[in-house]
C-alpha cells in the first residue's frame, strides 16, 4: 500500500492509500442500483469496500451492532475521537458508546462526510420546493430496507449517517454546502470492521443538489474474510 497525504479543506488531511486485496478473492461483491436500499451483515475482521462505480455518488450510510443493536455509529463520537469533521484512512468510525466500529484502512477517495445527513421528505421540502415533498429519499430507503428485513430496528433506531464520497464543505460561518463531489469512477473506501455489525445503506437518489452530479449511480460493495 502507498500512502499519500496533503491538506484537504477542513480539520482532517486527505490521506490516501490504494488497497492490495484482490475482488477476485472477495467473499460477497455486491452492486447496488442507483437509488435503492441495502441491509448487509458483517463480521468481525472482515474487510468491506465500497466502490463509486462512476464518480459522484453518495453512498448514505449507517452501522450497527448486530449483537447488541442499540450501539450504532455516531457521528459526534468520531469527530471528536479523530479531531475532524471528515472520514479518510487512518480513521476510526465509533459507537455512542465509544468503541472502535470500523477503521478504514485504504482510501482512494480521500474525504468522506459526517455532517450532511441523510435526505428525506422533510429536508426535500425545505431545501428545494414544497413539490419535491414525495421524491424518493435516504431516509425512505432506511425504513423500506428495515421494514422487510425484521432484524429488531426501526424508525426510532435511525440516527445521523456518514456519506461516503460526498463533499460538504463547512462554510466560513459555519454553515453546510452540498457541493461537486471529490470522487471519480472507480474511487473507494475499504474499512476494516471490528465488530460483528449491520451496515445499512442508502445509495442516494437525490437529484436536487450537486451530491449525485444530478444523476445517481450504481455502488458496489465486497467482502473480504480475514487473511
Amino acid at each position: 500500500m502507498n500512502t499519500i497525504t496533503h491538506p484537504s479543506p477542513g480539520a482532517t488531511a486527505i490521506r490516501i492509500r490504494e488497497s492490495t486485496l484482490d475482488p477476485a478473492r472477495a467473499c460477497h461483491d455486491h452492486t447496488l442500483p442507483s437509488g435503492e436500499p441495502y441491509l448487509l451483515a458483517i463480521e468481525r475482521g472482515q474487510t468491506l469496500r465500497i466502490v463509486d462505480l462512476e464518480g459522484n455518488q453518495a453512498v448514505d450510510v449507517i452501522f450497527y451492532n448486530r449483537d447488541e443493536p442499540a450501539e450504532h455509529y455516531s457521528a459526534t463520537d468520531t469527530m471528536l475521537h479523530q479531531g475532524g469533521i471528515y472520514l479518510t484512512t487512518g480513521s476510526v468510525l465509533m459507537s455512542n458508546e465509544a468503541r472502535r466500529m470500523l477503521t478504514i484502512v485504504a482510501d482512494t477517495c480521500g474525504r468522506h462526510d459526517t455532517l450532511g445527513g441523510a435526505c428525506a421528505a422533510e429536508s426535500n421540502t425545505v431545501r428545494y420546493a414544497l413539490q419535491k415533498k414525495f421524491m424518493h429519499s435516504c431516509r425512505d430507503n432506511y425504513l423500506i430496507a428495515l421494514q422487510h428485513a425484521d432484524i429488531g430496528l426501526g424508525k426510532r433506531d435511525l440516527v445521523p449517517n456518514v456519506n461516503f464520497f460526498m463533499n460538504v464543505p463547512v462554510t466560513e460561518d459555519g454553515g453546510l454546502q452540498f457541493a461537486d463531489g471529490v470522487s471519480a469512477p472507480g474511487k473507494y473506501v475499504e474499512l476494516r470492521a471490528e465488530m460483528n455489525l449491520w451496515m445499512l445503506v442508502s445509495n442516494c437518489p437525490q437529484l436536487n443538489n450537486p451530491c449525485n452530479a444530478y444523476n445517481p449511480t450504481p455502488a458496489r460493495f465486497l467482502l473480504w474474510d480475514p487473511v
